[in-house]
């Protein structure tokens, strides 16, 4: 197919999320064949953000700047963290552009299986912060036993912090239909009703 060089970009693109060793072919072959418009500016891109780019010693977002551009920002409501599972998961809800607090990232959510424990999470810089006059923490933690477990075991060390804990609602997706949802989500969807 081609030399090591081709093999190896093949390689490195096959390991990305979502792609597989035909997306990857597929993509080195399109760089390949415009190199200076489509792989030399990715090459560089890759390369700047590999060197500017660092947790945020506040909350762990990832940013070329610390405190990153959300904890940086006066505008957002400091008596308000949202903690998440992931980067992923901050990034995913400042998309829906519905939430103006400070994020939390645990890096992770407990799990016995994989030998996730307390201290493997980014929990202690988590009460500090709460200390600082927060008001409420939201839970914005997976569907999953090890999103409930890590929720339960968060609540037991906020609450007697004097901090209000509450937790994203979960049910029935929007356009979802009842009958292809399994049990739990909707029994979640009954617990979290509201008034219409």
């Amino acid at each position: 197919m081609g030399g090591p060089e081709i093999e190896r970009l093949i390689g490195l693109l096959a390991k990305l999320p979502g792609m597989g060793p035909r997306s990857a072919r597929r993509a080195a072959l399109r760089m390949l064949q415009q190199p200076d418009t489509r792989m030399l500016p990715l090459a560089t891109a890759l390369a700047d953000a590999a060197r500017a780019v660092k947790p945020c010693s506040v909350c762990g977002n990832l940013d070329s700047q610390d405190p990153c551009a959300i904890c940086g920002d006066s505008r957002r409501d400091r008596s308000v963290i949202c903690v998440v599972e992931g980067v992923g998961d901050l990034w995913a809800l400042e998309r829906a552009s519905v939430f103006h607090g400070l994020y939390h990232v645990l890096g992770g959510t407990l799990s016995a299986l994989s030998g996730v424990g307390p201290e493997d999470l980014n929990v202690t810089p988590l009460l500090v912060r709460v200390e600082q006059g927060v008001t409420e923490v939201i839970l914005a933690l997976g569907a999953t036993v090890d999103g409930a477990t890590t929720a339960h075991w968060l609540t037991d060390r906020l609450k007697p912090l004097g901090v209000t804990v509450t937790r994203v609602a979960q049910g029935v997706p929007i356009g979802g239909a009842l009958d292809v949802l399994d049990d739990g989500t909707l029994a979640a969807a009954l617990r979290a009703r509201r008034p219409s």
